[in-house]
């Protein structure tokens, strides 16, 4: 079939399972021609399809996070969540602002989750040397403070973040081992504390 025809197939769709389909079978051939139609679904109240339209985006990446940029859709809050989500599995730099607010202020954990882990998988080759330097040092205190989430997946998806950071910027490395050490001592979940001893191990206590 082609682009315009999965394209129909979607608009037509009748039902939420039939919606669904559609959506994966429009999300699998990673057709920039599909970025409006998945960005429309991520508004539609079927968890389903959104997650497969969310799959879709990320496979094509840096074009749809120019569109998302020129659409959001700040009324629509379940829109809203699932396209930081997409922002997130593609790590344009471009979305950081975004990701960085979503991990430290959004009240649902999942997309707080969703955007604490995205902010460790940014590439960072696609800033400016200048430009990654202070961004990343935006990161590195926002995770700080999402460290501190009450949520406890929301805090280990940050210090997989800060793993990731700490790799990529040695300078800040102290920093973020001191921290560690800090959750060690303090934070009451033990897959935290496993998560922390994981990270230390993996650099050597960097």
């Amino acid at each position: 079939m082609s682009t315009l025809d999965l394209i129909q197939a979607v608009e037509s769709a009748d039902s939420a399972s039939k919606l669904f389909q559609a959506v994966r079978n429009l999300a699998s051939i990673q057709d920039v021609a599909a970025i409006p139609i998945l960005v429309q679904v991520l508004g539609f109240n079927n968890p389903g399809a959104s997650v497969a339209a969310v799959d879709g985006l990320i496979g094509i990446g840096e074009p749809a996070v120019t569109y998302l940029l020129t659409n959001l859709d700040d009324y629509n809050y379940g829109a809203r969540a699932w396209m930081i989500r997409v922002f997130a599995g593609i790590g344009d730099p471009r979305s950081l602002d975004l990701l960085v607010d979503a991990a430290r202020e959004d009240f649902s954990l999942s997309v707080r989750r969703a955007a604490a882990k995205g902010l460790g998988s940014i590439q960072w080759e696609k800033a400016s040397p200048h430009e990654a330097k202070s961004a990343q040092q935006r990161v590195l205190e926002s995770l700080f403070l999402v460290c501190d989430d009450g949520e406890w997946v929301v805090r280990y998806a940050a210090i997989a973040s800060l793993q990731s950071l700490a790799n990529i910027n040695p300078d800040f490395q102290p920093k973020i081992t001191a921290k560690f050490n800090q959750l060690l001592a303090n934070d009451p979940e033990l897959a935290i504390k496993a998560r922390v001893k994981l990270a230390l191990l993996a650099r050597g206590n960097f």
